[in-house]
């Protein structure tokens, strides 16, 4: 790399999460395509998620505090220092407006990601990768740019490869996909899955839960009573194919819904978090998706109706596939770079994409 880096203080673990932690992930594949070394400034819980951020060109530096404490504050500002990024992009519901405005005044480009608009930012760019809120919600500084909604959605990279693929629904025995997220807060997969198997005889059921999932080895016992019925998917190449063959998903309208609705899988939703309803809301109102609502009060035959009416139409499955494939093209993370790039040299990028055209 030979570009100034870009500092991520993000973290990850069984409370938080981990999609802020994957949707900085791929801005930071994206940077690599920039020459730009990405250093993660981050608490990962478990460890083993760990070489999987190496693995893909990154930078591990431990963080001793958890993010957002004053403590944090003063390792990042020492962090920054000594690496002097380009920018430095903070993805956490716990930071303040304050940690932010202290960050501003290091002299280094902050980019927040924020899809719950909770407070006036100071920050040099705000990026919502979700459908909602809108820009009616955000209230900012002077020179705050927003990049919000479906234009940049953070689409992995290897989902985006597999969109021309699914341009036409998977032959061969239908399967539904239950892909609740990298955070399965309400732990609802595993009930799902046992759904799914009793209703529908002869449907394969896939289910996409991450390694560090609470029910992960209930779901491996599972798997082995099915009689090949359910297929499970931890790692990531093998969670995009599951995504990639499925007839219709599961979903809770999170950053996993966008992949899915890049590849035009017609989704079910279940709310299971307050922030992910304006997102589930879109994706309905645009006819990519049906929403059953919060998780906490699903009913388990409206569920399988709606199930069944999908499988039974093959039609209103190509129909929501087309309209998802309209809202979300997959282009996100190079709309995003490109933005990062504007900042930190508009009158040079400028040039270079007039000279471009």
């Amino acid at each position: 790399m030979s570009r100034s880096p870009v500092l991520f203080r993000v973290d990850a673990d069984p409370i938080l999460g981990h999609e802020s932690m994957a949707r900085c992930q791929v801005f930071a594949s994206a940077l690599q395509r920039r020459r730009r070394q990405a250093y993660f400034l981050s608490r990962v819980e478990p460890a083993s998620h760990i070489l999987p951020l190496k693995r893909g060109g990154n930078e591990y530096l431990p963080a001793e505090q958890p993010i957002g404490t004053p403590a944090d504050l003063q390792d990042t500002l020492r962090e920054i220092r000594r690496l002097a990024p380009a920018a430095i992009v903070v993805d956490s519901p716990l930071v303040t407006r304050q940690y932010l405005e202290t960050l501003n005044k290091a002299g280094v480009l902050v980019v927040t990601f924020d899809h719950l608009a909770r407070f006036r930012f100071p920050s040099g760019l705000v990026i919502n990768p979700l459908l909602g809120p809108g820009k009616e919600d955000y209230d900012h500084g002077n020179g705050t740019q927003l990049l919000l909604g479906e234009r940049y959605a953070m689409i992995r990279p290897e989902v985006r490869r597999q969109r021309p693929q699914r341009a036409q629904e998977p032959s061969g025995a239908q399967r539904i996909l239950i892909a609740l997220g990298d955070h399965d807060p309400a732990r609802q997969s595993l009930m799902l899955a046992k759904t799914m198997l009793n209703a529908f005889k002869g449907v394969k059921i896939d289910v996409a839960v991450r390694s560090h999932h609470p029910d992960l080895e209930a779901l491996q016992a599972l798997v082995e009573q099915s009689a090949g019925r359910l297929e499970l998917a931890t790692e990531p190449q093998e969670i995009v194919q599951k995504l990639t063959r499925c007839h219709i998903a599961i979903a809770a309208g999170n950053g996993w819904s966008m992949d899915l609705a890049c590849l035009g899988v017609p989704q079910i939703l279940i709310v299971q978090q307050e922030c992910y309803w304006p997102s589930a809301r879109r994706l309905e109102e645009e006819g990519a998706a049906t929403c059953l609502g919060s998780g906490e009060n699903l009913s388990v035959s409206n569920l399988k109706q709606v199930v069944q009416d999908l499988l039974d139409c093959p039609l209103e499955r190509q129909a929501m596939s087309r309209c998802a494939r309209q809202l979300i093209d997959g282009r996100g993370p190079d709309r995003l770079i490109l933005a990062l790039e504007v900042m930190l040299h508009p009158y040079r990028t400028v040039q270079e994409t007039a000279r471009a055209a």
